[in-house]
């Protein structure tokens, strides 16, 4: 039972989703140029998926809806690396969501450096349709089923090609800004070893495996513990150099 570290086969995309779920479970959206001086009035839902209601926050000159926030309620519910299910709260929706569209402009700066292809893309989405645990009862092997299941949860194929490329982007562009210039020595990985995961297999009271033999793998998860922190500062940093608005009730968006 090694169950204390990741799964190399697939260590950098599950881990990274697992340690950054918090920030990137949104679903990827466009930005509006333009903030409106007044708030929105909500409009009848034309089509599933679409919808014109109230700012709920402007992050540098950009535009958060409560639409997103909804979008980002049922994208959640599909996230297949998200750990144990939790209870949906809109204040930390809408905090994922400004994290988000800071990282979205932060992109837009080195689109070319992060940038992923449609056969990266197709990769993944593969690898999604087997590992989503409620998309079995629809049988997405096969496309069909995959469509109902996107359908069933408010997306199109092409919405969630678009919301998914853009979260690859996001984490590559994580990845070339932190990952390549951070080092794991082999005292932390031992430190590591002795001092998290031999207490924890005594206290499951199972056979540890020889450090050795799981050593990469330790590796890799102080690797995403050290990327999740670089990541939270650097959010903190964004969110003190520009300018952050939550719309309250009864506010006018500035």
């Amino acid at each position: 039972m090694h169950s204390l570290v990741p799964n190399p086969a697939s260590r950098w995309l599950q881990g990274a989703l697992l340690l950054l779920a918090a920030i990137l479970s949104a679903p990827a959206q466009q930005t509006a140029p333009v903030v409106p001086t007044a708030p929105i009035a909500k409009a009848p839902v034309q089509e599933k998926g679409t919808q014109i209601d109230g700012v709920v926050a402007v992050v540098n000159g950009d535009v958060i809806l409560e639409s997103d926030v909804d979008e980002e309620r049922r994208f959640e519910i599909i996230q297949p690396y998200r750990g144990s299910a939790t209870d949906f709260s809109r204040d930390r929706a809408v905090q994922r969501l400004i994290d988000r569209m800071l990282l979205l402009q932060q992109a837009a700066l080195d689109a070319e450096q992060i940038s992923v292809s449609e056969e990266e893309l197709d990769k993944q989405i593969a690898t999604l349709r087997k590992d989503i645990p409620t998309c079995r009862e629809y049988h997405c092997d096969t496309d069909a089923g995959w469509t109902n299941y996107l359908a069933a949860n408010g997306f199109t194929d092409q919405e969630f090609r678009d919301r998914w490329k853009k979260r690859m982007e996001l984490l590559r562009l994580i990845e070339v800004r932190f990952r390549s210039g951070i080092h794991i020595t082999e005292d932390e990985t031992k430190d590591y070893y002795e001092k998290t995961m031999l207490p924890e297999y005594a206290r499951q009271k199972v056979a540890p495996p020889k450090l050795e033999t799981i050593s990469r793998r330790i590796e890799e998860v102080l690797l995403q513990q050290r990327v999740g922190d670089l990541l939270r500062d650097w959010l903190k940093s964004l969110r003190a150099q520009g300018s952050v608005w939550i719309v309250r009730p009864g506010e006018v968006a500035p």
